[in-house]
């Protein structure tokens, strides 16, 4: 039978990328998909109302997620098993004529974009793609340098500057690799200054990181902080985005911990530390005696897998078992 779950605003309903086997129906509240726009790589947000189902498709078509679903406001979900979704639908035929609405919206949604991705490609011969790439290489914005990019090899992989779109899209990917999504002075220039603003920042974060082997939790709060307003959009930045929500859990304060890392991870949806900020969430939620949604979390640790040495992973199965034996 399918069940009524509970999320609090902020809270995180499931992950891109994760393996999908639930379809849910938006009783209370608001929830709001993300997921990237085909024609700039840019996230898109729709917005679920009371009534509407959603992860419909992967869930029915045993593919990963393809969005990130977060609850906008105190949310009450049914969750149906895919089992129990057809044999619903099968029983109640304006199920099946909601579900086409959906569906139909979507692909109109799509095939605009690509009616729009395929009108610009008109107007726009090799060249026009290939300078607007430089233009968001030059201006530090490596993600959607990669994506134009890699769309000029996809429509012209025999084009004049194929063979440097190929060199800039490895530029943009070391520049992800090293600075993040996004800005960053001197990422793709390799000059000295770079190297030593990147010396600074990893100084900053190592003084950061000594202040929490110290106890002083409040204190690296405050510089984890001064690294995110100073270097935003770096994957430093990033990581020091996770250590202010591990902080908040060791000062104790679960739950502005939890709705921190949702925020985070709204931001950062592939964040490196992903499995460990997932694991710190059911920790908090224990804490609060919120033992369903912890195991939740647990479970999604394990759904998105790793090695079996991998510490997260052990974590979570042992938090698991522990859970297990106080049921």
């Amino acid at each position: 039978m399918p069940k009524p779950a509970q999320y609090r605003s902020g809270s995180i309903i499931y992950f891109q990328g994760e393996p999908a086997d639930k379809i849910y129906i938006l009783q209370t509240g608001k929830v709001s998909l993300g997921y990237q726009d085909i024609e700039n790589g840019n996230e898109v947000r729709d917005s679920v109302q009371p009534g509407e189902f959603f992860g419909v498709k992967s869930a029915m078509g045993r593919y990963t997620r393809e969005e990130n679903a977060v609850a906008l406001s105190d949310a009450t979900v049914m969750v149906f098993s895919v089992p129990e979704f057809e044999a619903i639908a099968m029983a109640n035929t304006r199920i099946i004529m909601k579900m086409l609405k959906v569906f139909s919206n979507q692909m109109r949604r799509v095939h605009k974009q690509v009616s729009k991705v395929m009108s610009k490609e008109e107007q726009q011969p090799a060249d026009g793609l290939f300078h607007v790439g430089e233009f968001y290489l030059k201006n530090k914005r490596f993600s959607q340098a990669k994506h134009v990019f890699s769309r000029y090899l996809t429509f012209y992989p025999s084009g004049k500057d194929a063979i440097q779109a190929s060199k800039n899209i490895e530029i943009a990917k070391n520049s992800i690799a090293r600075f993040g999504e996004g800005k960053d002075s001197g990422a793709a220039s390799g000059s000295s200054s770079a190297a030593s603003n990147s010396s600074k920042i990893t100084k900053a974060f190592s003084d950061a990181v000594s202040l929490i082997s110290q106890g002083k939790y409040q204190e690296a709060i405050m510089a984890f902080k001064s690294i995110v307003d100073s270097y935003p959009d770096t994957e430093i930045a990033a990581n020091s985005t996770f250590e202010i929500g591990r902080c908040m859990f060791l000062l104790e304060k679960f739950e502005e911990s939890i709705k921190f890392y949702s925020t985070m991870l709204t931001k950062y949806p592939k964040h490196p530390n992903l499995k460990e900020t997932m694991y710190i969430i059911g920790q908090c939620n224990e804490k609060l005696g919120r033992q369903d949604q912890a195991s939740a979390f647990y479970k999604k640790i394990l759904s998105i897998g790793g090695s079996d040495d991998d510490s997260t992973i052990i974590k979570a199965k042992r938090a698991l078992s522990m859970l297990a034996q106080g049921a």
